[in-house]
Formats: structure tokens, C-alpha cells, sequence
């Protein structure tokens, strides 16, 4: 049985590859996509349960995304979690103002990822 779906969103194949893999083992549903326009369309159609977003990618970068995902009545809900190489500050506050609800910096431990997840997850029941 299936803990619950996660959209995993990053242009980084290698980095995807290593997130479905470690979420997967725990039980999760992986869905993926690899630019922030995919995400956002992805999201509202297949309703995950959190969301893991980069920063840097084509089309729509992940703060736009996540500006766009949480402005959206359908998918306002969903936890997104950050997960990018911007470590600074400022990037940091930008991820939380435009409506982040955890940001990880790359490199990170999929360990940590995993506990972040199913922290989130317990709260969000």
C-alpha cells in the first residue's frame, strides 16, 4: 500500500533518478516532472501530496512555480519543499515568501529528505 504521491520536479536527471528511488523505498507513489511549467500542470491533475521543487529550471523557475501553485485553489494545499543549490539567505526568504513550506540545500542527505517528508505529511493529516 502506498504511503502517498510525491511530484518530484527537477531538470537534473541524476538528481531524480536518486529521489524516486529513496522516496520510492519508502513506500511513496513518485511522479516527476522536469521544468516548472510540467509541474504546475502536473500538479493540478495528479493532486500529489507534497511536492519537492528545484529553483533552477527552464521555462518556470520553481520560485514562480510554487508562487503559481500556491495562488491555485486546487492545489493552495500542497506542501512544496524546496530543494536547491541557492543556499543564501535571501534565496531562502524568497522560498518562504512565495510559499515554500521547507527548503533543503543541495547536496542533501535523501535520509533527512525522507524524515522532512514524513514530518510534513503527519502534519498536513
Amino acid at each position: 500500500m502506498k504511503k502517498g504521491r510525491i511530484l518530484v520536479v527537477d531538470d537534473e536527471v541524476n538528481i531524480t533518478q536518486i529521489l524516486q528511488f529513496s522516496i520510492g523505498a519508502e513506500g511513496f507513489e513518485v511522479l516527476t516532472a522536469q521544468n516548472g511549467e510540467e509541474a504546475i500542470e502536473k500538479a493540478r491533475r495528479e493532486q500529489p501530496d507534497l511536492i519537492i521543487l528545484d529553483i533552477m529550471m527552464p521555462k518556470i523557475d520553481g520560485y514562480e512555480a510554487c508562487r503559481i501553485l500556491k495562488a491555485n485553489p486546487l492545489t493552495r494545499h500542497i506542501p512544496v519543499v524546496l530543494l536547491t543549490a541557492k543556499g543564501r539567505e535571501i534565496d531562502k526568504r524568497l522560498g518562504y515568501e512565495v510559499g515554500a513550506t521547507d527548503y533543503i540545500v543541495k547536496p542533501f542527505s535523501p535520509n533527512k529528505l525522507i524524515e522532512r517528508i514524513h514530518r510534513l505529511l503527519s502534519c498536513a493529516k
